[in-house]
């Protein structure tokens, strides 16, 4: 049998948890009828969305790599296993708004507290260090043993990477006691007639922010601050001390302040070496594989990590309540258009090597600017040149950072800078092997939209060797000659150009380059199969048709620290271009891999991406 408490009443009602915040908005609507707006309904509501935003601010600030990197103190990542249990961490957060209520129901006098009270915080601030601290360390060692650790404390401590959620992610049991820990300053300034409404957001608030910055993985007090008064260091934790605690499990069992560790000489005798060495910003290590992104569109953008990652967690969605941060997303855009460099935005774990994700800040409408193309090759120019000084091994191009008539594909930054160590792939060579491994063996005839592209080029000539035919849609009859030369001569009369969509109306097997209308795609017959490589994906307008999603692989079982998807991504899937990247580095070829597909290469390039664990989805 499960073990009392150690579970939410409400655990299987998913978003509808909230619906127990009902009563509480319903008491508040009546208090604001009835012109009694400073109520405590709508403070337990307003203390509840405070409460929220300052686990989450701090929770965008330690996933900001391009800022914290380098004082990260437990550099994995967080996976998707550890996002999903962490999923309902503000439990907690409705248990206290529900002892809140009660508490208001039995003493009916707490409710008329005056806004201000100072002897209230020297109150509550001693009853804070004498009780609460004392407390809280008794009962946080005694959750440490036996019985209670194993069917408790220790679903907290399966978290590996301490994140601000982690700090909510523990059973009704703990929660209660903390709940009784933070409660006993507020109620001895009210036993002394010293209670007021701005001590409790004040108290409470507070508590948070320190839970938070504890849990937050990025150490943010300096250790020059400790080296000039040493006593701090024992009057307040540190995410790296806390850290500690998570990783050894025997030490460092404080609340906020070190000194009741020193009184039970539970201190870790390395906690303040290691606090000084991740603070001096020295944790930063040099990546194998860079995969260099841009964004999409301002939605797109809101789907990063550091934003809300119960969103980058799952594949790409509008949600509703984003649009409300749809102008704080457009502002953004202005400002990195105007100040930003390409800047780290995720990274993960493959066999010992360490893949990060940079980012371009360039959204997708402004590569078909002209005026804006020198600044964007510019940016690419100098993140590649970033990550040759670092010593990176493998950079991969995504989608428009390898457009032809932008860069063609890469050859520019690998000519201009002829002796660089760095490889520079644009992952077409898979993006192709992924498309034709797709079709189907017994097809004979495909329509192939960007045929002239260097995807469509890559495919029609592969497939025109298979005996396969190819429709290549087409109105440059100089270009369709060009690629039907470089075709086998037995095999040439496999390309035939066509310059109407009409010229498909019975192929069913579609491979899309170039995006298409729903009046154009009406040519298809029912049964159709739209292969894609067009970016962006085109729209399924038709119900008789089958809608393929953009190449892409997935990555291999042993992936470590992965906890976000990529643009229309399912998780644990990424672009063909970044697994090509991916295999690349693996297998450690040292050419580059930009301008045309060769051809010859795409059965070698799919059989090692096969080889290293990378599975078609």
């Amino acid at each position: 049998m499960e073990a009392p408490l150690a579970s939410w009443a409400w655990g299987n009602l998913g978003v509808y948890k909230y619906v127990l915040y009902g009563p509480v908005v319903a008491k508040a609507a009546c208090e604001w009828r009835e012109g009694r707006s400073g109520g405590w309904s709508l403070h337990l509501l307003l203390l509840f969305v405070l409460r929220s935003l300052a686990y989450q601010l701090w929770f965008s600030f330690g996933n900001m790599l391009f800022l914290t990197r380098r004082r990260r103190v437990v550099e994995d990542g967080v996976d998707f296993k550890q996002i999903d249990k962490e999923w309902d961490w503000d439990n907690f957060l409705i248990l206290q708004a529900l002892l809140g209520s009660m508490a208001l129901y039995a003493a009916p006098s707490l409710k008329e507290l005056p806004l201000v009270q100072f002897k209230g915080c020297i109150v509550a601030l001693l009853v804070h260090v004498g009780v609460s601290e004392p407390l809280f360390y008794v009962a946080h060692r005694c959750f440490h043993r036996g019985y209670l650790y194993a069917h408790y404390h220790s679903i907290h401590h399966s978290s590996p990477v301490p994140q601000p959620m982690t700090a909510g992610f523990a059973t009704p049991l703990e929660h209660l006691v903390l709940s009784a820990v933070m409660a006993a300053p507020l109620l001895g300034a009210f036993a002394m007639g010293h209670g007021s409404v701005s001590l409790v957001y004040g108290y409470v608030l507070i508590f948070d922010f320190l839970r938070s910055m504890g849990y937050s993985n990025v150490e943010v007090l300096p250790a020059r601050l400790f080296d000039a008064l040493p006593v701090l260091r024992y009057l307040i934790y540190s995410p790296t001390y806390l850290s500690l605690h998570h990783k050894e499990k025997n030490c460092n069992f404080c609340l906020f302040m070190p000194v009741f560790d020193l009184l039970g000489k539970t201190i870790h005798n390395k906690a303040w070496d290691l606090h000084k060495e991740i603070s001096s910003g020295g944790n930063d290590r040099v990546p194998d594989f860079v995969f260099l992104a841009h964004v999409v569109d301002v939605s797109s953008s809101m789907h990063v990590p550091f934003v809300f990652r119960s969103v980058s967690s799952m594949p790409f969605t509008n949600y509703f309540f984003l649009l409300l941060l749809w102008p704080i997303a457009f502002s953004v855009m202005l400002l990195m258009w105007a100040f930003s460099k390409t800047f780290l935005l995720s990274f993960y774990n493959l066999r010992g090597r360490l893949h990060q994700t940079w980012v371009v800040p360039r959204y997708g409408f402004q590569y078909f600017l002209p005026f804006a193309r020198e600044g964007i090759n510019d940016q690419i120019e100098l993140a590649i040149l970033r990550a040759d000084r670092l010593g990176v091994k493998v950079v991969s191009l995504a989608a428009l950072n390898k457009n032809e008539s932008l860069n063609g594909g890469g050859t520019l930054f690998v000519s201009k800078h002829p002796d660089l160590k760095v490889r520079v792939v644009h992952g077409n060579t898979l993006t192709a092997a992924v498309i034709l491994n797709e079709i189907p063996r017994d097809v004979k005839e495909v329509f192939l939209t960007g045929a002239t592209s260097k995807l469509g080029r890559a495919i029609a000539l592969y497939l025109c060797k298979k005996n396969i035919r190819v429709l290549m849609l087409t109105l440059s009859t100089e270009r369709f000659l060009k690629i039907q030369k470089e075709a086998p001569e037995d095999c040439q009369h496999h390309l035939v150009q066509v310059t109407k969509y009409q010229a498909a109306q019975h192929c069913k097997t579609w491979i899309v380059g170039k995006w298409l209308s729903p009046r154009e795609q009406r040519w298809a017959p029912p049964g159709t199969y739209f292969h894609q490589f067009v970016v962006p994906p085109i729209i399924g307008f038709r119900r008789d048709c089958t809608y393929g999603s953009l190449a892409a692989m997935r990555l291999p079982k042993d992936v470590r620290g992965l906890g976000s998807c990529e643009y229309t991504m399912e998780r644990g899937v990424v672009h063909a271009c970044h697994a090509g990247g991916v295999v690349h580095c693996l297998e450690g070829w040292t050419h580059h891999e930009v301008g045309a597909i060769d051809v010859d290469r795409i059965d070698v390039v799919w059989r090692a991406a096969l080889k290293h664990g990378l599975a078609p989805v």
